[in-house]
């Protein structure tokens, strides 16, 4: 930021520990998929002398998506923490997936930085999803800038890209979204392209040329002076607009030069206040270059102007029993409160956790107390345990290298806490806490499985336990009603790195079976039956006669038993036995295989023999007594139906209400919510809509959002009922 010319990368193989907060810089990488934030890690890691100039660590490994699941996908799915040292800085680089289904590393990645470096594609321009973040970082007001990436393509056009990113970021004030740097060109190729060679810092009027692979610094010449005069003032405006000094404005409209120093200090804390963002542009290296073009400006901004953990608000943190307890903000003298970001499983080392430092230092060998609260819809018990920790580290790339310590304000990598999970609280033994877990999204695919083999069946369970510590954006259940298990998942994508990871780190394979939503079944009228078992087969006979009346009951009734047998027509002591029978047989299903809900079942008479009858006789009997009263009835099958409230843009509205009429939805209601998008509300059968995560991500290009919750069980169309009745007696 400062236009340093000389900075001094940290020495590659070394990992130090911070000293001191104000020392450590936390950013976290965002964009979406493809634009670029892997790369550019590893050209800032290049530059900051922490990787070989072939971008690879000692191993021969890279930086970042070093998993062997990213390898066969070509992709990011987890978030990677990559720490450099730069002039005299320890950066902890966050980078983070950018498809849509791993949004809980973004949110993770978002809850152990301290500032957001916007990565968008000069090719691709910012899409829907990356918005959206934007908005999530502006409501917590973190700081954030923008790197505009693929500047060698050939449609790559900065000046264009800058004006979409205003629109798309700078929607209160446009003139807080502006470049730093315009891009240098070089002699324009066969194909009429020119490509990127350096950067012209607006402020210092400086040329910064890269094309030797060396970052070189020089004077404008005259013919450029005039292209970056426009850019410049603008810029200066910008910054004297956001600037905590008010005269400044009046000075500068008053015809006074402002000093460079002025200029950048107030822009280093218009940017720390997150009231200012700035745009960076970044290009690939040359062949053999020590430096990626833009990386070392990168570097002083986020150095410069990026917050230091001290200017983060201290953690709102309870014991765990609920109790308010104030914190220190960034006190490495203080109570520890450390936050597990991110598990994973190491087939040498076992459990390894990602952990922020809040408050207090972090030391090795030291036992810590283990807080989780607040998953339990997760598949996540809480559990409050004291763990020894194992060795500090800090990533790179395959490799763990050893942290002597970690200070409040630190990354750090922490072995053996095998039962800590992502989300959790790490504190001191004898003071436990507890910080309330982050905001998740809701997983809302559901994938059912089931052992492949008896083998793979006796290690379903653990590898499952593992998997959803790991991923608190992933849910386990056990459906009682369909006796299914499912794992709730956010996308495709997201199930099928759960089922890879499943195969390839805890040697469970699965297969994968339609899932079955709770379909119910329910009397459409009164209806009457007799059950009868009589049964005379050598010694103790089997004698139970009883008498039903079944009439149906309003929705969520559950099934009412009433006696009302007179003169003993069956013994006191059975009639329990008759209950039994009948819930046994309820429980069971009638027509089509689903549990009977919603009814009154009425005994109203019987037979019984003084020898012959007995509890099993009687239990027998009411469950055939139900089934002969179904027999002369009509029985509806209840589907499930979910409230669905779904956030679109207003340009999909239309498409998304005719969607939800498409799954014999009902929509209930619409309401504006700001920011060009609506809130639709609909009620829609459960039956339709388990794709629907999928679906809806296609129908408003990425950009919506959509919750559900259980309403009701309610009759399902004669035609569709039919259909699953058929199933049912011909499963094949």
């Amino acid at each position: 930021m400062g236009d340093k010319a000389n900075a001094h990368p940290g020495a590659a193989g070394r990992a130090t520990a911070a000293d001191h907060p104000a020392s450590v810089r936390n950013v976290v990488l965002v964009g979406h998929s493809g634009s670029g934030k892997t790369t550019l890690v590893e050209a800032l890691a290049l530059t900051a002398g922490a990787v070989n100039r072939a971008g690879r660590v000692e191993d021969g490994g890279t930086v970042s998506d070093y998993d062997e699941i990213e390898h066969r996908q070509q992709r990011s799915v987890q978030l990677s923490l990559v720490p450099v040292e730069w002039d005299g800085y320890k950066i902890n680089i966050l980078d983070t997936p950018g498809y849509a289904d791993f949004v809980g590393e973004l949110r993770a990645g978002l809850r152990a930085a301290d500032a957001a470096l916007f990565v968008v594609s000069a090719s691709d321009g910012v899409d829907g999803s990356t918005r959206m973040v934007w908005e999530e970082c502006a409501a917590v007001g973190m700081p954030r800038a923008i790197v505009v990436t693929h500047l060698e393509a050939a449609r790559a056009d900065f000046d264009e890209m800058t004006r979409t990113c205003a629109q798309a970021f700078g929607a209160d004030d446009p003139d807080a979204v502006l470049p730093l740097y315009l891009p240098l060109h070089g002699p324009q190729g066969p194909d009429g392209h020119a490509p990127v060679t350096g950067l012209i810092g607006l402020l210092s009027q400086r040329l910064f040329d890269y094309s030797s692979g060396e970052r070189k610094e020089s004077e404008p010449g005259p013919e450029q002076l005039p292209l970056i005069e426009e850019a410049r003032n603008r810029l200066i405006e910008g910054i004297i607009a956001e600037s905590e000094d008010e005269t400044l404005m009046d000075r500068y409209l008053g015809g006074e030069e402002i000093d460079f120093e002025t200029l950048v200090q107030d822009l280093e804390r218009a940017v720390a206040r997150g009231v200012f963002f700035p745009v960076l542009a970044a290009a690939p290296a040359a062949e053999g270059a020590r430096q990626g073009i833009g990386t070392v400006e990168l570097l002083e901004l986020v150095t410069g102007g990026f917050p230091t953990p001290l200017e983060r608000e201290a953690p709102t943190v309870t014991t765990p029993d609920g109790r308010s307890r104030q914190v220190k903000a960034c006190d490495p003298n203080g109570p520890l409160v450390a936050e597990v970001v991110k598990t994973a499983s190491d087939p040498y080392v076992g459990r390894v956790s990602m952990v922020r430092v809040f408050s207090g230092t972090l030391r090795p060998d030291e036992t810590v107390h283990v807080s989780g609260h607040g998953l339990a819809d997760r598949g996540h018990e809480d559990h409050d345990v004291d763990e020894r920790i194992g060795a500090l580290s800090a990533p790179f790339g395959k490799q763990q290298r050893v942290l002597t310590h970690a200070i409040a304000g630190d990354l750090a990598c922490v072995a053996k806490l095998n039962r800590a999970e992502t989300g959790d609280t790490l504190s001191a033994k004898d003071d436990p806490l507890l910080m309330a877990p982050w905001e998740m999204p809701d997983p809302l695919l559901p994938l059912a499985i089931q052992a492949h083999s008896k083998a793979d069946e006796d290690k379903l369970s653990q590898g499952l336990s593992r998997l959803v510590a790991e991923d608190p954006t992933m849910r386990l259940e056990q459906n009682q009603n369909t006796h299914q298990v499912v794992l709730w998942c956010l996308g495709e994508a997201h199930a099928d790195v759960a089922l890879e990871r499943l195969r390839s780190r805890y040697g469970v394979q699965v297969d994968v079976i339609p899932h079955k939503v709770s379909l119910r079944e329910t009397f459409a009228a009164r209806s009457a039956g007799r059950g009868r078992h009589v049964k005379q087969s050598g010694g103790h006979g089997q004698y139970a006669i009883c008498e039903i009346e079944v009439e149906p009951l309003p929705g969520g009734s559950g099934i009412e038993f009433v006696d009302k047998v007179v003169g003993g027509a069956v013994p006191r002591q059975f009639i329990p036995s008759v209950e039994k029978g009948v819930r046994a047989q309820a429980a069971r299903g009638l027509a089509a295989g689903y549990a009977l809900v919603d009814v009154r079942v009425t005994l109203l008479d019987g037979k019984s023999h003084s020898v012959d009858s007995s509890d099993a006789a009687f239990q027998t009997a009411g469950a055939l007594a139900l089934r002969e009263a179904a027999a002369d009835a009509r029985i509806h099958l209840l589907e499930p139906v979910a409230e669905v409230t779904v956030l679109v843009g207003d340009e999909y509205v239309g498409a998304v209400m005719s969607d939800l009429s498409g799954r014999r939805g009902r929509v209930v209601g619409t309401e504006q919510a700001g920011g060009g998008r609506t809130l639709v509300r609909a009620e829609v059968p459960e039956i339709e809509i388990g794709r629907y995560a999928v679906d809806l991500r296609s129908l408003s290009h990425g950009t919506a959002r959509f919750s559900r919750a259980y309403a009701r069980h309610e009759p399902m169309p004669p035609q569709l009922a039919e259909k699953i009745r058929e199933q049912a007696q011909d499963p094949h």
